[in-house]
C-alpha cells in the first residue's frame, strides 16, 4: 500500500458548485459486494452518509456485520445521525437478494468466483455496478499493469455470468478507495460508466451525484470498460511517482455531464 497522501483543504470548484439538473432517483437499496475492501467500505461510507440505506456484504456474514458497525461508528448512526441512511452487514449472497442496486468491488482474482455465487441470488431487474479492474496483481505483477480478460474487460466476463434481465453497469475505476474512506476531505474528479442500458447508467450516475464534486459522465456501452478499466492501472503508476492514494480523471468540454443530450 502506498503512503497516504498528507492531508489538505477542501478544493472549491465554482463551476461543480452552480445549480444543476440532477438525475431523479427514486429510494433504492444497495448492496456493496466486497465492502469490506477499501473501494467498497469507501463507497459504503460515502452512501450512507448521503442518506441512503446500505447493506455490506461479505464471504463471511460476521465479516459483512463487522464492517457495518464499523462504519456505524464512523458515522455516528444511532446518536442523532439525522438524514444519514441506515447501515447493515450480512453475506454476499444476502446482500445482493435484499437490494435494487448491487456493487461488485472486489479484486480481479475473485470476480468471477463472486459472480457466480450471487448470480441466482439477485433480483431479476437488478441494476449491477462493477468496479473490478483486471490488474495483473491477480497474477503476481504490478498493480500498475493490467491483464486482457478474454471477453475484452472485466465488465464484459462479468456480464457472461449474470442472468438475462440483470443491468450491467462499469465504473469507479478512477475513483480512490482511499479518498472515498477520508470524509473530511471532498471528493473530486469524474466517474466514467458503461454500459449498454442509459436508464441503468442514470441510476448509478444518480448515486455518484450524491456525493459531493464527483460528476458522472456515460462513456458509452459496455465494450469502453475495455479502456475506461485500464485508466486504474495509470492512476496507480501516477500514486505511486508522486507518493499519494487519492488521484482521479476529470474530463473537460462541459460544466456538467450526467445524461447525454436526446437525439432527435
Amino acid at each position: 500500500m502506498l503512503p497516504r497522501e498528507s492531508p489538505r483543504q477542501p478544493t472549491d470548484f465554482p463551476a461543480r458548485g452552480l445549480p444543476r439538473t440532477r438525475t431523479k432517483l427514486r429510494p433504492v437499496s444497495i448492496a456493496i459486494i466486497g465492502g469490506t475492501g477499501d473501494e467498497g467500505f469507501g463507497l459504503a461510507l460515502r452512501l450512507a452518509r448521503a442518506g441512503q440505506d446500505v447493506v455490506i456484504g461479505s464471504r463471511a456474514e460476521e465479516r459483512g456485520q463487522a464492517a457495518a458497525q464499523k462504519a456505524a461508528d464512523i458515522l455516528g448512526l444511532g446518536s442523532g445521525a439525522g438524514t444519514r441512511g441506515g447501515i447493515e452487514g450480512t453475506s454476499n449472497e444476502k446482500a445482493a437478494a435484499s437490494c435494487d442496486v448491487v456493487f461488485v468491488t472486489v479484486p480481479y482474482s475473485g470476480q468471477a468466483e463472486i459472480y457466480r455465487s450471487i448470480k441466482d441470488a439477485l433480483k431479476p431487474e437488478a441494476v449491477v455496478c462493477d468496479t473490478t479492474t483486471p490488474l495483473a496483481t491477480a497474477v503476481g505483477r504490478p498493480a500498475w499493469q493490467v491483464l486482457t480478460p478474454w471477453e475484452g474487460s472485466a465488465a464484459e466476463q462479468a456480464n457472461a455470468i449474470l442472468p438475462k434481465g440483470v443491468r450491467l453497469v462499469s465504473g469507479f475505476h478512477t475513483v480512490s478507495g482511499h479518498a472515498l474512506q477520508e470524509l473530511e476531505q471532498s471528493m473530486e474528479g469524474d466517474v466514467l460508466l458503461c454500459g449498454a442500458d442509459a436508464e441503468a447508467k442514470a441510476v448509478i450516475g444518480a448515486l455518484v451525484e450524491k456525493i459531493p464534486n464527483l460528476r458522472w459522465i456515460d462513456a458509452g456501452p459496455l465494450s469502453m470498460a475495455r479502456v475506461v478499466e485500464r485508466l486504474t492501472a495509470v492512476l496507480v503508476s501516477v500514486n505511486r511517482a508522486y507518493r499519494i492514494t487519492s488521484a482521479g480523471i476529470s474530463l473537460t468540454g462541459r460544466r456538467d455531464w450526467g445524461p447525454p443530450p436526446t437525439v432527435r
